[in-house]
């Protein structure tokens, strides 16, 4: 008995080396388990801020969608010269007209203006054309612009006056127009008439007391951007401080 119990005892020097064997040959499958699970701990970190920062971005271009929908660069407006214009068959106050916005075919435009410029007025004009609006069915004709008038507060329905804003002498169908300031502002395709963008820009096209025709930027200390060609200023007939659309 006393020699089995020598025979089991271990001096300091035993123990010491069959730890560091142990610690030298611990298992390999142990610290592959451990290593696996750190990794699957920054897998799933690394795949929450992946996750978070496209909803971040998709934020930031929202906000700068909505800001650049309010901005009169998105409207593309064109000089247009009518090449025919005749009333409207199923309504009395609408002109069915052919205007070249320098295009290879005329667009068809219906005008609710027959009470304010007589057709003989119409014949030939040079005007301005909204050319991005959604085409829309007016009495059965497809209208594919909109002439831009300007209009006194008591205009179109209350029968004040109405006149067609006017691009400088010169001016050939086709020609840009754009706002001073957004020259280099590019008009989308189409203005989506759900997002009301015309709607909200409108509301701040006028005329000055020189008759230029402008957008005033009212969120911007109520900067002036005058309405412009490549010839100059778009104006009013006599209009001062009517409102455009």
């Amino acid at each position: 008995m006393i020699d089995q119990v020598k025979n089991n005892e271990t001096s300091e020097e035993d123990l010491q080396e069959i730890n560091d064997k142990k610690i030298n040959q611990s298992d390999p499958k142990l610290d592959e388990t451990e290593v696996n699970v750190e990794e699957s701990k920054l897998s799933k970190k690394s795949n929450k801020e992946s996750k978070r920062q496209p909803i971040t971005n998709s934020k930031n271009k929202k906000k700068d969608d909505e800001l650049v929908e309010l901005l009169p660069s998105i409207i593309d407006l064109r000089v247009g010269k009518i090449i025919d214009v005749q009333k409207h068959p199923e309504a009395d106050l609408l002109y069915v007209e052919k205007i070249d916005f320098g295009e290879e075919e005329p667009r068809t435009v219906v005008s609710g203006l027959v009470r304010y410029v007589p057709i003989e007025q119409m014949k030939d004009r040079t005007l301005i054309g909204v050319c991005n609006l959604k085409p829309v069915n007016m009495r059965g004709i497809k209208s594919f612009a909109m002439v831009l008038a300007a209009s006194s507060k008591d205009g179109k329905d209350g029968m004040g006056s109405v006149e067609l804003v006017e691009p400088p002498i010169g001016s050939e169908p086709g020609n840009r127009v754009y706002f001073e300031g957004f020259e280099s502002g590019k008009p989308i395709d189409q203005l989506n008439p759900k997002k009301k963008q015309f709607e909200s820009i409108q509301p701040n096209l006028t005329s000055l007391e020189t008759r230029e025709c402008c957008w005033i930027d009212v969120k911007n200390g109520s900067k002036v951007h005058r309405l412009m060609t490549d010839l100059g200023p778009c104006k009013t007939q006599s209009l001062i401080g009517a409102s455009l659309s």
